[in-house]
């Protein structure tokens, strides 16, 4: 799948916040966003998809730097991807389980992990909505605060992209940017 379309997004103090409908691993970013579990390991979904296009290395890796918390980030090469760097934030444990505490504290995390290393430029899949089951409308929600709260407060990201696939999640996160920006 290729990225296909975009929202016209919006501004959070310096950062320039947008909704792709697309696949991640085609982005060229600084990072990417890996949709974790705390062990660090990578099958389905997201982590399947950047584990399939970036090598098995991003996996080796990943997996040296764990167990982490639920709710932490670390980061790893991107092995073959266009971006440089997967952000792994671990939005559910081993039972692949998670809530929106987790999802949220996942988030700013990887936001964190991406200012550390003065990043300009992040993409973020819907964490914990494929394999977590997590609902759609609420991951959005939290997400796009916890992008629009960092942004707020000062960062290196000149760039962040919500990659998602299916045009239910485009339409949410494109809903969910746009009522993060009206209560800033």
């Amino acid at each position: 799948m290729n990225v296909d379309s975009r929202s016209s997004g919006v501004t959070f103090g310096t950062t320039d916040v947008e909704v792709v409908l697309g696949d991640i691993t085609l982005l060229e970013v600084d990072a990417v966003v890996n949709a974790a579990n705390s062990q660090l390991w990578m099958g389905a979904g997201v982590a399947g998809a950047i584990k399939r296009v970036g090598g098995q290395a991003i996996e080796d890796e990943a997996v040296r730097l764990g167990p982490i918390p639920v709710g932490e980030s670390v980061v790893t090469s991107a092995g073959s991807l266009k971006a440089r760097h997967v952000i792994h934030a671990a939005a559910m444990g081993p039972d692949l389980v998670t809530g929106g505490a987790n999802i949220r504290k996942a988030t700013e995390t990887a936001l964190l992990r991406a200012k550390e290393k003065s990043l300009s430029s992040i993409a973020l899949p819907a964490l914990g909505t494929g394999v977590g089951a997590f609902p759609l409308n609420e991951a959005a929600r939290l997400m796009a605060q916890g992008v629009r709260d960092h942004c707020l407060q000062g960062t290196s990201l000149r760039k962040v992209i919500f990659a998602v696939l299916g045009q239910a999640a485009f339409a949410e996160f494109t809903e969910a940017l746009k009522k993060a920006a009206d209560e800033a």
